[in-house]
């Protein structure tokens, strides 16, 4: 177990306030990738606390039309989208542990409810890029 009964009740009462359903799509194989074991155990623990969280898992060999429509290049990877298959392009790719757990529960939240903590002068600074950026945060243990 990855998430102890302390925890789970910590996120059960956080997700409380989701509104819409979240999909969590799961890119993972059984081969080749030490780590995909441990995350499908996490994401299994972490859907069964919500019953607006869903998760669906995807072989990256085998499902292929689906690892290309979501631009997946390696495993595991995680791709948060709404019920209706809006990818909003967050992407948690290796297991999110630490301060990433906490990432995805608020991404999470915020796919759920439509809101983020971002300022309006933030927001309009946004609007205003015209142009396709990709970013990218690496996160290492220290």
């Amino acid at each position: 177990m990855f998430i102890g009964p302390k925890e789970q009740e910590i996120i059960r009462s956080r997700f409380e306030s989701l509104s819409k359903p979240v999909k969590l799509l799961l890119f993972e194989a059984a081969i080749d990738c030490p780590t995909c074991a441990d995350m499908k155990q996490l994401m299994e623990e972490l859907t069964a606390l919500s019953p607006h969280v869903e998760l669906e898992v995807f072989n990256f060999h085998t499902d292929t039309d689906v690892v290309k429509a979501h631009r997946i290049t390696r495993i595991p990877a995680l791709v948060l989208s709404n019920d209706e298959g809006k990818d909003y392009g967050i992407r948690f790719y290796g297991i999110p542990s630490g301060y990433e757990f906490a990432t995805l529960l608020e991404d999470i939240e915020m796919v759920s409810t439509g809101k983020t903590n971002l300022s309006q002068q933030t927001l309009d600074a946004l609007q205003a890029i015209k142009e396709q950026v990709h970013l990218q945060v690496f996160v290492t243990p220290t």
